[in-house]
């Protein structure tokens, strides 16, 4: 029982960096813009954080940084995609490309110095009489329950509220929208910046309070799994929190399993993750091979006034 609380806790800190991100793409992706600068947007919100915090050693102040600086490139890829109509895909990877190496280049002054950082915990001690969930549950740091709240709350928003079914109308078809009188480009700007703070947050995140020193390309390509996972909950905030608290359970149990020496090379070990996105994808993609596509219609699609489908 030990074992297993141990494992949930540290899926639940190893996939809230994750969750983060991919709550980030699908608000980009259901607007109808693609976010491959994930990966990027996660290192500059990490980097940021990490120099910042050891300037001022103030929480707040760092997270207002990280948030603005991810809010940056995504307002970059929002003018690119938005306004230039470039190709969405092209342009997500150069913020990646830009992303990964500026975070290192700004961060070989502070690379491998620890950061003094104490994030607040919830106590909540109602829940621990309760077997199991208390001790999971009781006693997690202010952001894991932010993340989770943050899920919920775009759950309701997308699906429960008039602006979220403006939001599906922009991704399923801009045009219509905008006849109806809903701004197109004001939403498509707005929910991709607001993405790419997400994916900030989860840098953020990821240095200060999962692995509070600052390595170059410390995301190790969870920027990519953040992806994979949006189609993976298909684009539902709600699902998205169990497909990423599944895929920290993969990688903390990786770790786990090389601490019992059992034999198994820890390459493979790490590994886990990423061929567990692969089989995962081709699962998702072989059971709806007969079905009618469930993402937005228009995603990756440029609009202009004149267009038509």
């Amino acid at each position: 029982m030990d074992l297993m609380i141990l494992l949930v806790s540290a899926a639940i800190s190893s996939g809230t960096p994750l969750l983060f991100a991919v709550l980030g793409g699908i608000i980009s992706e259901k607007a109808g813009v693609i976010n491959l600068g994930t990966e990027g947007i996660m290192l500059m919100g990490a980097v940021m954080s990490c120099i910042i915090f050891l300037q001022t050693e103030n929480l707040l102040f760092t997270l207002i940084i990280a948030l603005l600086a991810s809010a940056g490139l995504g307002l970059i890829h929002s003018y690119v995609c938005i306004t230039l109509r470039a190709n969405q895909i092209v342009s997500g990877l150069a913020i990646t490309l830009f992303g990964t190496g500026l975070s290192a280049y700004l961060g070989k002054s502070v690379a491998g110095v620890a950061l003094p950082v104490s994030i607040p915990k919830v106590n909540l001690s109602w829940i621990e009489p309760i077997p199991f969930i208390g001790r999971v549950f009781s006693n997690l740091d202010i952001f894991s329950w932010l993340c989770i709240v943050i899920a919920f709350v775009l759950y309701l928003y997308m699906y429960k509220t008039s602006w979220g079914l403006h939001l599906k109308a922009v991704g399923d078809s801009p045009s219509t929208s905008d006849v109806m009188g809903i701004s197109v480009i004001g939403f498509r700007y707005f929910h991709v910046i607001l993405g790419s703070m997400l994916m900030g947050l989860s840098g953020f995140y990821l240095i200060m309070i999962y692995s509070p020193n600052w390595i170059e390309g410390m995301t190790a390509g969870r920027g990519w799994i953040a992806i994979a996972l949006i189609i993976f909950a298909r684009w539902n905030p709600l699902y998205a929190l169990f497909c990423a608290y599944f895929f920290g359970g993969l990688d903390a149990l990786g770790f786990r399993i090389q601490l019992l020496n059992i034999g198994i090379p820890s390459y493979f070990l790490k590994m886990l993750p990423y061929v567990a996105t692969i089989l995962v994808l081709m699962f998702v993609g072989w059971k709806n091979r007969n079905k009618p596509p469930i993402e937005p219609k228009a995603l990756g699609v440029p609009y202009f006034r004149e267009q038509r489908y």
